[in-house]
């Protein structure tokens, strides 16, 4: 029903003659790419009218070969950000392998990937006893233990983007309401989970306008900073080492598991679209009966 009554938004008079053509593509492969149908309509559809545009010939064959799909996101560049300008072309790339091999008769060949979430998140046990462990070091140490874990597990930031923020990036609409990074570009506020809030505002009051994480540099990204200072402090009493990538999957599973919308977590997260947080789903704790069964029930009017 959603590929049938699809339309783009403004779209020009000649989307009526090449809508069969894209409403077919989506459901020959929709069953076989790991998509939403709505998304794989947008970009089909986008991609059919960019060729519409160009004086291409209007056929699917056409519109799907490397280099109309390599020129199409080209086109975008200008308009969408470097890491969606990958996806779109990673999502026609993989419709035009399955259509291909829908035409041949033959289901689409397995596409081989590394581990599905190359950054673990840490238990709740560990990320407290890591928390523990950070706070009893010493000076700067103690500082830069607790800078990392806290943009990494309460702000969900990117390695870069630990490394860039400052204590002046951190700050309070109001008193008492959430600690907000206003240093990094999302569509959504950056805000800190609440058990980092106030070990992050001291923090940020104490940096002011030098970095909350090693402020002594004079480098705003030195080579292999975060690496080199987790390999120079390492936990003891068998804890794990501290990682960014893994406080950031920490933080994102944190919200899946509570339930929060997935379009917010990806725009909060940074990333190109919810299909990303896939990879993290198995890690996600099933619901128990009875939480299932309120929020299933809703609240009476």
């Amino acid at each position: 029903m959603k590929i049938t009554r699809y339309r783009p938004k403004k779209a020009p008079p000649v989307w009526e003659e090449i809508a069969p053509l894209v409403r077919s593509v989506v459901a020959a492969t929709v069953s076989t790419v790991p998509y939403d149908v709505e998304r794989l309509l947008h970009v089909t559809a986008s991609l059919a009218l960019w060729a519409e545009e160009s004086g291409l010939e209007r056929e699917p064959d056409c519109w799907l070969r490397n280099e109309t799909i390599d020129a199409y996101v080209l086109s975008r560049a200008g308009e969408l950000g470097s890491t969606s300008v990958m996806t779109y072309r990673t999502w026609l790339l993989r419709v035009r392998d399955a259509l291909a091999w829908s035409h041949r008769g033959e289901a689409a060949p397995a596409h081989l990937h590394g581990q599905a979430c190359p950054h673990p998140p840490y238990s709740g046990a560990e990320l407290a006893a890591l928390r523990h462990w950070a706070a009893r070091l010493r000076g700067q140490q103690c500082t830069d233990a607790l800078a990392l874990m806290g943009l990494g597990a309460g702000f969900g930031l990117q390695p870069r983007e630990v490394v860039a923020s400052r204590g002046r990036d951190l700050r309070r609409l109001c008193r008492g309401g959430p600690l907000r990074h206003d240093g990094i570009d999302r569509t959504v506020p950056v805000v800190a989970r609440a058990a980092w809030e106030e070990t992050l505002a001291q923090l940020a009051e104490q940096a002011g306008h030098s970095y909350l994480f090693r402020p002594g540099r004079t480098t705003a990204y030195p080579k292999n900073l975060l690496g080199s200072w987790t390999h120079r402090h390492r936990p003891t009493g068998g804890l794990p080492s501290l990682s960014a990538g893994r406080l950031r999957a920490t933080w994102i599973v944190e919200l899946l598991t509570a339930r929060i919308d997935h379009d917010i977590i990806a725009q909060a997260a940074g990333l190109a679209s919810a299909a990303s947080l896939a990879r993290y789903q198995h890690l996600v704790p099933p619901l128990d009966t009875a939480t299932a069964e309120r929020l299933l029930r809703g609240r009476r009017q």
